[in-house]
């Protein structure tokens, strides 16, 4: 039941068919009487190199931040508390089962 199944060789192999790519039509100008001018390119000055965004909180921004990060503390915080009372329970409770069956098993040899 668990054991993999290798498929047989057939001999029929299907090549994979990729389609074409659409042809690139690449337009000429045309020359006209109107006599357009090319603009001229913009020089990028060398101060103006890209860079990272500063961040900047202000005094309330700060403080909100602040106390949604207590607030995420405190909510998993107590969420693993939580979870680790209802292993203890369980586990309680499983130790108890436990006594009470080995109590009813014994004492019938002991009489």
């Amino acid at each position: 039941m668990l054991r993999p199944r290798i498929p047989t060789p057939t001999g029929i192999v299907t090549p994979l068919v990729h389609p074409a790519p659409a042809p690139v039509v690449e337009h000429q100008p045309t020359a006209c009487a109107c006599q357009h001018t090319t603009p001229a390119p913009v020089a990028v000055p060398a101060s103006a190199a890209p860079s990272a965004p500063t961040v900047r909180l202000t005094p309330t921004g700060l403080l909100a931040v602040v106390g949604g990060g207590a607030a995420v503390v405190l909510i998993v915080g107590a969420v693993l508390v939580s979870m680790l009372l209802a292993v203890a329970i369980t586990a309680t409770s499983v130790a108890v089962c436990a006594v009470v069956l080995r109590s009813l098993l014994n004492n019938p040899r002991h009489r």
